[in-house]
């Protein structure tokens, strides 16, 4: 095989028929309501990009059965993420397999325990194909979109009383922190604090945390000092050793901060119980196969799940359009090539990159997406299960008018309903 991995195809997926209903859009001052309150209640700031909204007015209805097949399936790929991640973690020689910045690599090589971990909170973005569900990655580092998936997605709640959330992963947040710490603990939520997508998140999380009893500090990472592998707040506005730490800035940016504020804790070294540390950058690589691969152990769920993937130096069989080009540490949709929906100049681009440093860039499998039919045309669904603290708690989903999932796409509330009743559509097998 390729790369030496185990090709999807050779191993036919037997998934249930995902069930699922879309629920008509919200009009009039229904759907002014629910904007005003998503962004004043829910802390979604932001609500489009240019002019486009990218929250979407209706929910997506997803039967009970589905929702646990996911749970599971996602449960059962954060099990072998773990295992992975510590295997090769242990193996710096496959380092380089992952395409990490040489200043990553250093920071997980050198010498010290792994930093300590509080509990792990991962994403798997679900995608439904002609041949089951394909899972694109985990987003393992710093995944994102509480705000739409808890906030948001509970806005949208009163317009459909028949219906509930699968889960809320900001509540399997606070709730982990709180069988972790005592009352009036300081959990320091360290975040990019200048983006506004990463300030909203972290607001959104302190505000839960305050009402469970927990002291949150929004930090940025220069706001941290070490002290004998203990993170403190030095910041003006609070100071002291902190409990816990929450990480919302990505481990590849940490290497641009001054040495001074011992960025490298993160990695090795740290023990301050951290969500995330900075070592899950290895799954999050787009080459995280290929590494694991290398070492004999890409199998199992992960195999079945995740469409073949090779560098880009050595792609499979057939020709390009089979195969998307992806930046290893690529994040929200950012730079994937994919023939014939991104535009040819960005297309040209994104080529000229991966053949110049083919190392920073993976080629996966292309599949065929499986779309909804909404009342604005057929979408394509990307579903990210969270698993917090090795639980399903959630759904981020979002939408797309076009087989690709990015910065551009809506945010879509996922319900299940209440236990009287059960969505009338099924997509057709």
């Amino acid at each position: 095989m390729h790369c030496g991995i185990l090709d999807p195809a050779s191993r036919p997926l037997v998934d249930p028929v995902p069930q699922w209903e879309v629920r008509a859009p919200l009009a009039g001052e229904a759907a002014l309501e629910f904007r005003r309150n998503a962004i004043f209640s829910a802390c979604k700031w932001d609500p489009q990009i240019g002019d486009q909204p990218i929250l979407a007015s209706f929910p997506l209805v997803i039967s009970r059965s589905t929702w646990r097949f996911l749970a599971r399936e996602a449960e059962t790929l954060a099990r072998e993420t773990a295992q992975l991640e510590s295997f090769l973690l242990s193996n710096p020689a496959v380092h380089r397999t992952l395409g990490l910045p040489r200043t990553v690599r250093r920071a997980l090589s050198r010498g010290g325990d792994p930093s300590a971990a509080a509990f792990r909170v991962l994403r798997f973005d679900f995608h439904p194909t002609d041949e089951g569900w394909r899972v694109s990655e985990v987003n393992s580092d710093v995944p994102g979109g509480f705000v739409e998936a808890s906030g948001v997605a509970r806005e949208m709640l009163p317009y459909h009383s028949d219906c509930e959330l699968p889960g809320d992963p900001v509540d399997a947040i606070v709730a982990a922190f709180q069988s972790r710490l005592a009352p009036g603990d300081t959990v320091g939520l360290v975040h990019a604090t200048a983006y506004t997508d990463d300030r909203e998140a972290m607001v959104v999380l302190a505000r839960r945390l305050t009402g469970a009893g927990l002291e949150p500090v929004l930090l940025s990472p220069a706001n941290l000092a070490w002290r004998h592998g203990h993170a403190h707040s030095v910041a003006a506005w609070r100071q002291g050793k902190l409990a816990a730490l929450f990480r919302f800035f990505p481990a590849e940016w940490l290497p641009n901060l001054s040495a001074r504020c011992g960025w490298h804790h993160f990695f090795r070294g740290g023990h301050t119980p951290c969500v995330n540390p900075a070592w899950s950058v290895i799954s999050q690589s787009k080459r995280f196969p290929l590494a694991a691969a290398k070492l004999g152990r890409w199998d199992g769920a992960w195999c079945r799940r995740q469409p073949e993937t090779c560098d880009p130096r050595h792609p499979g069989p057939g020709d390009s359009r089979q195969w998307v080009l992806k930046p290893a540490l690529g994040r929200i949709g950012e730079d994937i090539g994919l023939e014939g929906v991104t535009p040819e100049k960005e297309m040209r681009a994104i080529r000229r990159a991966a053949f110049w440093r083919p190392g920073r860039w993976a080629a996966q499998k292309r599949f065929r997406s499986k779309p909804l039919v909404t009342d604005g045309g057929s979408m394509h669904l990307c579903l990210g299960v969270y698993v917090i603290d090795g639980h399903a708690a959630g759904i981020y989903g979002r939408i797309s008018d076009r087989p690709l999932i990015d910065s551009t796409a809506q945010d879509i509330a996922v319900f299940v309903p209440r236990e009287s009743s059960q969505p009338a559509n099924s997509c057709p097998p």
